[in-house]
């Protein structure tokens, strides 16, 4: 007996994956609609007043069969193999060639092909099977589920031993698609087991004698495995591990494990062991209330700081070197958000990390993400606190932050960011102020004013620091002569309150008219002035009016049934009174300038209040759009603006020659630069992004363009470049920069290809951070095996390199690492 077991399984096998291969890839059950050709269908009703969403009262039973028949209340249905019966019940679907249905306890018996649909999309085949009254399988014969995520169980016999458990037997279970458009095939990934449990209590299917196989080949025994039943959402288990080497750390795995506490809670322990250095332990924990989710992500280890230094001066790094005594680093990362009933909602951000270098030594998964009402960029933290109310016709938000910096300190830039010693010189956060508070209102009453829209806006700030902060805070012309250190932080508060009207009137031959007038009014008050000023504080007031009109003439013309080209000619002219710009006023929020299509055109062109435009000005712009056919597409956006006077005021002082200004937004000049804006889609499976703005001289100062492509079926690439010429060019403090990035895959022999990502720093001649892997992906999982190397300035340490692995399983989730995390 023994010598014949092992063909009689296999041949078990084959059968039961064949079988399930086939029935899965039939088409979907037909519709309640009959075909043409179909028999009359023979409805046994049982009248109930409130019919379901099928359109079936409970207990009612729809029936399209050869022949059917009632015997009290049974009923009996047949049909043939090529014409089977079809059932419909309680939202549940059977189709086999042998159909009863007891109408007063809902049991149903199903055999020949039997095919039953749940109402979640899940598909159980066997050859014969017994429903309970709860639609649930009481005893089934070759059975084969297809369920919702797509995954499939196969059994040869299935009994359900009580209400929550059931046994099968010879089970084959794979989360793995098991037909394409060519049929049957075989998974990549399947578990057999000589027994299984499925235990909806313990919501896992608990198996014996368990074999694991990669594309059919055994490659792993168990004798006892589980994992969570795939209609669960969630369960407590052990997540795939995340694996990799880096030079500094290591070998290092993450082995994740989730702990579910309630459908509304739970922890994921993430422990990061590293062969070379202390382990780091990461936790994260998510609660879900009535109204509001709190998540909170942590991180804790106890040893000594580590990489390559130059410790004995002689020019040159020790290799991986640890230093420093041992004591605890961490890191905290949360967010909560609460909206309850009513017009308010509320939230806030926690974002502290103990190193500063913390992220880039442990490669921390999305350290800087955005949540919250105010988003810290990158390499820096925010925690706050904040409140919002939105209505109908008005917004109001409340808030308080602080930052916490991890950039590098930009005096140091000529000397590659270290010190005398050697080590990274950090961004001083006394330096970085306090906002509490923040105030945003808008309002708006019903109804037009004088014809057109009112808004009413308003916003008040304080801002407090310690240390002492020159430009941009402070103009050139109040920045001491002489050392600085010691001095204090120049405080700040602001109060302004805006009006602005527009109405918009389109003329019989299409002409588009909207006359707008805008007023409004600052208040500032400022302490701690630098000495020289002979005035420790001061409240200082300025205002500015506005009116003007925006004019376009939007241009269509058909080019053919599928062709058409959009032309838009606009322009805007306003007078303004003259800006006050007073020195004293900081310049806290209005420090950097998008100059774009969107930009161009607004009053205030600057982000914030700080800085302010007036005078005579008038801008234009056209846009060209054509549209080849529903995919195909292009857009062109060019345009300038002029006003009466230059606005010194924008200049910046040069880094190195504080004599000497440049103009870093385009708008100083009596002419901005041009702004020119594009998109492109020559096809559905390319699309690109272009901008840039130009100087007088025809020079780009600041540019950025992406295409996106793809080719074949998962092929594809993205392609990225950067580029800032805005600021001069000689000097240690130079901030220009040129970028390029390029992400794509590419497959080679069937579901194997490569994998590359990479960013260059052309201004620097380096390579930043780059990947290449070897890549497997099909309908059931990805796996990545690759080398990346990280050069960011950043690093502690010289460049580091490191062995990746990343994997990702249908229906059991992926590693938790991303290329997205390159930063």
């Amino acid at each position: 007996m023994s010598d014949r077991r092992i063909p009689r399984e296999g041949a078990l096998r084959v059968r039961l994956l064949a079988g399930v291969a086939l029935i899965a890839c039939l088409p979907a059950l037909p519709t309640l609609a009959q075909d043409a050709n179909a028999p009359a269908p023979t409805p046994v009703p049982v009248a109930t007043p409130e019919p379901g969403a099928d359109g079936l009262t409970p207990g009612s039973l729809y029936v399209n069969a050869e022949a059917a028949s009632r015997e009290g209340d049974i009923v009996t249905a047949s049909g043939t193999p090529e014409d089977r019966v079809f059932a419909r019940t309680r939202d549940h679907s059977i189709r086999a060639e042998a159909v009863t249905y007891d109408l007063k306890s809902g049991v149903a018996t199903a055999s020949g092909h039997a095919e039953v649909v749940a109402p979640d999309g899940s598909v159980l085949h066997a050859s014969r099977v017994e429903l309970d009254g709860d639609f649930k399988a009481g005893v089934a014969t070759d059975l084969a589920m297809r369920l919702a995520n797509g995954a499939s169980l196969m059994a040869a016999t299935a009994v359900r031993r009580s209400e929550n458990v059931s046994e099968l037997n010879r089970v084959i279970f794979t989360p793995c698609p098991i037909c394409d458009v060519d049929g049957p095939k075989q998974p990549s990934i399947s578990i057999e087991a000589d027994k299984a449990v499925q235990d909806q209590d313990l919501r896992a299917i608990l198996y014996r004698d368990v074999v694991f196989r990669i594309g059919g080949v055994p490659v792993f025994y168990l004798p006892a495995f589980a994992h969570p039943d795939p209609s669960v959402d969630r369960a407590s288990g052990f997540l795939i591990p995340r694996v990799d080497w880096d030079e500094g750390r290591g070998g290092s795995v993450e082995i994740p494990y989730l702990l579910v506490v309630s459908p509304s809670e739970d922890w994921l322990f993430s422990p990061q062991i590293n062969t070379k250095v202390a382990p780091l332990l990461n936790l994260q924990w998510r609660r879900r209330f009535d109204n509001g989710t709190i998540v909170a992500r942590g991180g804790y280890t106890y040893g000594r700081s580590f990489g390559d230094f130059d410790l004995d001066g002689d020019g040159d790094t020790e290799s991986n070197v640890r230093f420093g005594d041992r004591t605890s680093r961490s890191y905290l990362l949360a967010h909560g958000k609460f909206d309850p009933e009513g017009p308010w909602r509320f939230g806030f951000t926690a974002e502290r990390v103990s190193d500063k270098t913390l992220f880039d030594r442990y490669d921390v998964s999305s350290p800087y993400q955005d949540n919250g009402l105010y988003y810290g960029d990158r390499r820096r933290l925010i925690s706050q606190v904040y409140a919002e109310r939105q209505s109908e016709r008005s917004y109001v938000s409340i808030a308080a932050f602080s930052i916490q910096s991890l950039r590098l300190d930009p005096r140091y830039s000529a000397t590659d960011f270290r010190d005398p010693d050697g080590f990274k010189v950090f961004e001083r956060e006394n330096t970085l102020p306090l906002v509490a508070p923040i105030v945003d209102a808008r309002w708006e009453p019903e109804g037009p004013v004088f014809g057109g829209r009112l808004r009413l806006r308003g916003s008040a700030v304080a801002l407090t620091r310690d240390a002492y902060v020159g430009f941009p805070t402070l103009r050139p012309e109040l920045i001491p002569n002489g050392p600085t250190d010691g001095l204090p932080g120049v405080d700040s508060r602001r109060i302004t309150g805006q009006v602005d009207w527009r109405r918009t009137i389109i003329t019989p031959s299409g002409i588009r008219w909207e006359p707008f007038v805008d007023g409004r009014m600052d208040v500032y008050s400022v302490d701690d002035l630098p000495p020289m000023l002979a005035q420790k504080s001061d409240v200082l007031t300025r205002g500015r009016a506005s009116v003007g009109v925006d004019v376009s003439y939007p241009l269509y013309r058909r080019l053919s049934a599928s062709s058409d080209l959009i032309l838009e000619p606009m322009a805007q002219l306003s007078a303004s009174t003259d800006a006050d710009l007073d020195p004293r006023i900081p310049n806290e929020d209005s420090q950097t300038l998008e100059l774009d299509e969107t930009s161009l055109f607004r009053m205030d062109r600057f982000p914030g209040q700080d800085l302010m435009e007036g005078g005579l000005r008038f801008t234009a712009g056209a846009r060209a759009t054509l549209h080849w056919d529903d995919v195909r597409s292009a857009s062109l956006f060019i345009g300038r603006s002029m006003r009466a006077d230059d606005q010194r005021e924008f200049l910046t002082p040069v880094p190195d020659d504080p004599a000497k200004l440049y103009d870093p937004s385009g708008v100083a000049s009596r002419t901005t630069d041009w702004v020119v804006q594009a998109t492109f889609s020559p096809s559905d499976r390319i699309r690109g992004w272009f901008h840039a703005t130009v100087d007088g001289n025809a020079e780009v100062r600041r540019a950025e363009t992406t295409v996106d492509g793809r080719w074949g079926r998962r092929n594809l690439a993205s392609l990225s470049y950067i580029i800032d010429r805005s600021n001069p060019v000689s000097g240690p403090l130079n901030r220009n920069y040129e970028f390029v990035q390029l992400s794509g895959q590419q497959f080679i022999h069937g579901n194997w290809g490569v994998a590359v990502n990479g960013i260059a720093d052309l201004e620097r001649d380096v390579v930043t951070r780059s990947e290449i892997g070897l890549l497997f992906d099909d309908d059931c999982f990805r796996f990545e095996l690759g080398w990346r190397r990280d050069n960011t300035t950043v690093r502690p340490t010289g460049p580091s390199e490191g062995v990746y692995i990343r994997l990702n399983l249908a229906t059991f989730g992926g590693s938790g690492y991303d290329r997205n995390d390159m930063r």
